[in-house]
C-alpha cells in the first residue's frame, strides 16, 4: 500500500531500454537553462540549472510525474562540455555530454547503483500537465493558513489549510487524512492535487475541510522517517484539539476522511476521541497489513505482464520479509531483501543485467527502504479490531479496479467487522471503473496515475459529499 517514492520508481522496474552511449562533449555553450527529459516508465525529470551569486552554478529538479518539485541540486559542474548533477538526498547522479548545438545532453541517470540512458533537451518553456479539476481563485469560501503544535509529541508542529464556508457558522468540519508516503497538505502525487480537489468540493457543499501537511513535510516540521501510523494517528488528535477551540467550527460534526493508509489512521483516532462524529474510508484496507502487501504485489507485477510463477516466488520470498519485519529479525529482512532484488534481476534481460549495477549495491538500497519503523509497524497491524469498536457512522469506497487496496477483500473485510461490531450507519461501496486514486482510468495500472487528466471521478466527489452533508446536518 505504500506508495514509492523516488527513490523507489527509479528503480529496476523502470529499466526497459538498453546502454545509451555518451556524445563527443562541446565546449562554448552555457548549460544554464531548463533541461527535460524522461527515464523508460515514462518518468519525466526537469533540471532546473542558473547561475549562482558568487559564480558557479546551482540549480533544482522537479520530477513532475510524482509531484516532487524543487529537489536540491547539491553540486553542478561543467567542463569541457560535460555537465553532472549529484544530488546526495537521493542517491542521484547525472553525467550528459552537450551535443554540437548545445541543446541536448546525451548521458546516463544513476541512483541507488542503478544506471540508465537519458537525454536531456534544453527547454525554453514548460507546459505543466492539464489538471481541469484544479480550482481557481477567487473560491466562494475563505482559505486560513493554519499551524498548531501537537503537544503530545515533542519537536512537532503541523501546518496546513483550513478552508471555510461563508455565512452563518458554526459549520461542520472534514479532516483529510493523508495515504502512505510523504504527503503534502493536497496529497501531491504524479502531479495530481485530489485533497485540493476534495476540499474545494466539500466546503462548496458547506462542510469546512482542514488539510494539513504530514510531519516533516512541507511547513510541519518533525521527522516523518522514523514516524509510524500510530505517530499520524497522534497529530490526527492534534488535529481535532485545533478544531475544538475554533470559533467557526462545530465541536459535535467533526469528522475525519482517510485515504489508503489514512483509512487505517481514521479508526484508531475515532476509538480514541469522542469528538469524532462520522468516518470515511476512501481505499482502506481492512485486513492485516501483510496480507495487504501481498495482494498488492500481486496485482501490480501483474498489471505489468509478470508471469504467476514469478510471482508466487516473490510471494514466497515478501512472506519471509514480512515475518522477519514483524519480529524485528535483521538477518532476515537482509536475505529476504537481497533475494527480492534477485528475482528482479531475473526478470530483465542480460544487457539490462548488466546496466543495473552491483547487485550487492541494489540489495543494501532496497534494504534501508524495508527495514523502517513504518514497515514493521504496517506488517503487523490488523485494522479489523478497531473497525470493530466504530459506532459512528461510516462510509467505505473502493475504485473497482484499485489494484493497491483491492476492493473484494478490504470492502468485504470492512464491512464484516463493522457488522460484528454492531455498527447500525454503515455504507459500503465500490464504484467502479476507479483506480486506487479514484480516477476514471483505461489501462488502471499505476504507471497511468500521472497520465489521465482527471484527479478525481466526479461520482466518487458526488458520494463522498452527499453522504457527508446528510450525516452532518444540523437537525439530526
Amino acid at each position: 500500500m505504500r506508495r514509492p517514492g523516488l527513490v523507489a520508481l527509479v528503480t529496476l522496474a523502470l529499466l526497459c531500454a538498453g546502454q545509451g552511449g555518451l556524445a563527443e562533449p562541446t565546449s562554448g555553450a552555457s548549460p544554464v537553462g531548463i533541461w527535460q527529459g524522461s527515464l523508460p516508465g515514462p518518468l519525466r525529470l526537469v533540471f532546473h540549472v542558473e547561475n549562482a551569486p558568487r559564480g558557479g552554478l546551482r540549480g533544482t529538479m522537479d520530477s513532475p510525474d510524482q509531484g516532487a518539485m524543487g529537489l536540491a541540486i547539491d553540486r553542478i559542474a561543467f567542463e569541457g562540455g560535460s555537465l553532472r548533477f549529484e544530488m546526495r538526498a537521493i542517491g542521484g547522479d547525472y553525467r550528459g555530454a552537450m551535443t554540437a548545438s548545445g541543446d541536448s545532453l546525451v548521458g546516463r541517470w544513476s541512483q541507488a547503483g542503478t544506471a540508465m540512458p537519458l537525454t536531456l533537451v534544453r527547454t525554453a518553456h514548460l507546459e505543466g500537465p492539464k489538471r481541469p479539476q484544479e480550482p481557481r481563485r477567487p473560491f466562494p469560501y475563505d482559505t486560513v493558513a493554519v499551524r498548531f503544535p501537537n503537544l503530545a509529541a515533542s519537536a512537532v508542529t503541523l501546518a496546513g489549510t483550513l478552508t471555510l464556508p461563508r455565512g452563518n457558522g458554526p459549520f461542520p468540519c472534514a479532516i483529510l487524512i493523508t495515504g502512505s508516503g510523504p504527503e503534502d497538505r493536497d496529497e501531491t502525487v504524479f502531479g495530481h492535487r485530489p485533497f485540493l480537489v476534495l476540499a474545494d468540493h466539500l466546503t462548496r457543499k458547506g462542510i469546512a475541510v482542514l488539510r494539513i501537511d504530514d510531519r516533516g513535510v512541507g511547513q510541519s516540521t518533525g521527522r516523518f522517517s522514523q514516524s509510524t501510523s500510530e505517530d499520524f494517528a497522534s497529530d490526527v488528535l492534534a488535529e481535532i484539539d485545533f478544531l475544538g477551540s475554533h470559533p467557526e467550527i462545530d465541536p459535535r460534526r467533526i469528522g475525519l476522511i482517510g485515504h489508503s493508509e489514512g483509512g487505517l489512521i481514521a479508526p484508531m483516532v475515532a476509538n480514541r476521541s469522542k469528538s469524532v462524529r462520522f468516518v470515511v474510508l476512501m481505499a482502506g484496507p481492512g485486513i492485516p497489513g501483510d496480507s495487504t502487501l501481498a495482494l498488492q504485489t500481486a496485482a501490480v507485477r501483474r498489471s505489468l505482464g509478470v508471469g504467476e510463477s514469478s510471482i508466487a516466488r516473490e510471494l514466497e520470498v515478501s512472506r519471509r520479509l514480512y515475518t522477519s519485519l514483524s519480529k524485528g529479525d535483521s538477518l532476515g529482512i537482509e536475505t529476504a531483501g537481497r533475494d527480492l532484488v534477485r528475482l528482479q534481476l531475473e526478470r530483465l534481460p542480460e544487457a539490462m543485467r548488466r546496466a543495473a549495477g552491483n547487485p550487492d549495491s541494489l540489495a543494501a538500497a532496497a534494504i534501508r527502504q524495508l527495514d523502517s519503523p513504518w514497515m514493521r509497524f504496517f506488517v503487523g497491524y490488523d485494522p479489523r479490531p478497531a473497525l470493530g469498536r466504530l459506532e459512528i457512522p461510516v462510509l467505505a469506497i473502493n475504485g473497482g479496479r484499485d489494484i493497491q487496496v483491492l476492493p473484494k477483500e478490504n470492502l468485504s473485510a470492512i464491512g464484516s467487522a463493522l457488522e460484528a461490531g454492531g455498527n447500525r450507519d454503515v455504507t459500503v461501496r465500490e464504484l467502479p471503473g476507479l483506480n486506487h486514486l479514484f480516477q476514471t482510468c483505461v489501462t488502471c495500472t499505476v504507471g497511468e496515475y500521472g497520465q489521465l487528466e482527471e484527479t478525481f471521478a466526479p461520482a466518487a466527489l458526488e458520494t463522498i459529499s452527499k453522504w457527508v452533508v446528510a450525516r452532518t446536518r444540523a437537525d439530526r
